[in-house]
């Protein structure tokens, strides 16, 4: 198989298949987001005398053609990312597009990934799922596509970056309202952790500081959020003459909306 994208462990190194072991051996080029990362693995594994060719996302529109070429001549190349399945979150999936679109012999083999594991241990329900990526950098984009998914009822599967899961899940509150959520944190790794709990309550984790590879699993709209019960207790609120900041604290925790709609519904 000229082109295969091979899945590598992302954290323990024994979470590798043996036929992944396989076809990086038999790989005339292994295509890599990091040498030093995958040069760790394959030393681990014996695979030492293998061209090694740093492909990630600042340089793959320019190494595009010359793989190409590569597997027209019938070369074995092998892509792999610094963890888990190239090609999702990670670079790959251009070079996967191209040589599909021509005809070329590509595949993609079964292996690890953080988000079968992270949707199983949130304890939400798993079907439907909806796995959304990295959120966007931009606040505003955040916001758009969290009101795009605030309607859905699967369970949302996000990766986050330490640096930026507060701006991220403060976000999500404001939007989603306060649903139940799980943190998974540095999944197989010797520091793995599981935090199930409300977003507000996650929020409260983050700010304290948590390092690592974290993946935020998110319940899906409910019905009770549809309702509008909430709007007969915002209005008892607002005749006792609560501040907005007390009401909209008061709604999201006990009827699970969105920060934005209860500020809406009081401001009207």
């Amino acid at each position: 198989m000229p082109l295969s994208f091979v899945p590598t462990p992302i954290g323990n190194l024994e979470d590798i298949t043996l036929r992944a072991l396989r076809v990086l051996r038999e790989a005339d080029i292994i295509a890599c987001e990091d040498t030093r990362t995958s040069g760790i693995l394959l030393r681990h594994y014996g695979i030492t005398d293998k061209k090694l060719i740093s492909f990630h996302v600042h340089n793959e529109n320019n190494k595009l053609e010359s793989l190409l070429e590569r597997l027209r001549n019938n070369e074995k190349i092998a892509v792999v990312s610094d963890a888990g399945t190239p090609g999702i979150s990670d670079p790959g999936w251009i070079l996967l597009k191209r040589a599909l679109d021509e005809g070329l012999d590509v595949d993609v083999l079964p292996g690890p990934t953080a988000i079968i594991p992270a949707v199983l241990m949130s304890g939400l329900n798993p079907q439907p799922f909806m796995f959304i990526g990295f959120p966007p950098e931009k606040h505003n984009e955040r916001i758009k596509l969290f009101e795009s998914l605030k309607v859905l009822k699967s369970t949302l599967c996000f990766y986050i970056s330490p640096h930026k899961a507060e701006k991220d899940i403060a976000d999500m509150i404001d939007v989603f309202g306060n649903r139940k959520a799980a943190l998974i944190r540095e999944l197989t790794k010797i520091f793995q952790e599981s935090i199930r709990d409300s977003l507000s309550e996650i929020l409260s984790r983050v700010i304290e500081g948590l390092k690592g590879e974290l993946v935020l699993v998110v319940e899906g709209s409910i019905e009770e959020t549809q309702n509008d019960s909430w709007k007969s207790e915002a209005d008892r609120m607002i005749e006792e003459g609560m501040s907005m900041r007390d009401i909209v604290n008061e709604i999201e925790t006990r009827y699970n909306v969105s920060r934005n709609e209860i500020k809406k519904y009081i401001l009207k």
